[in-house]
C-alpha cells in the first residue's frame, strides 16, 4: 500500500468526495474555482486547498497529471517538494 492510498484511507467519507471531485476537475483540465497554486522553485508541481486538504499534484507532458500528496494542512505540508 503506497502513500497515497493511506492517506485515502484516513480520509471522512466528506474528505474523499471533495478529493474525487477536485481530482475529477483536474483531469478534465477544469481548474477554475480551485485554489490551484504552483509551487515555489518547480516549474510542474503545484497544488489545490480544499477546506483543511491538500492535493499536490505534478503536471506530465502529455496532458496528465501525476498525484504527489495528499494531505491536510500542517507545518510540514510543503516542505517536502
Amino acid at each position: 500500500m503506497d502513500k497515497l492510498d493511506k492517506a485515502l484511507q484516513k480520509l471522512s467519507p466528506k474528505e474523499k468526495d471533495i478529493f474525487e471531485e477536485v481530482l475529477r476537475r483536474l483531469r478534465q483540465n477544469k481548474t477554475i474555482g480551485l485554489n490551484l497554486i504552483k509551487l515555489k522553485g518547480h516549474r510542474d508541481v503545484y497544488r489545490v486547498r480544499k477546506g483543511g486538504l491538500r492535493i499536490i499534484f505534478r503536471c506530465t507532458h502529455d496532458g496528465g497529471i501525476d498525484l504527489l500528496d495528499l494531505d491536510r494542512r500542517s507545518e510540514d505540508t510543503y516542505r517536502r517538494y
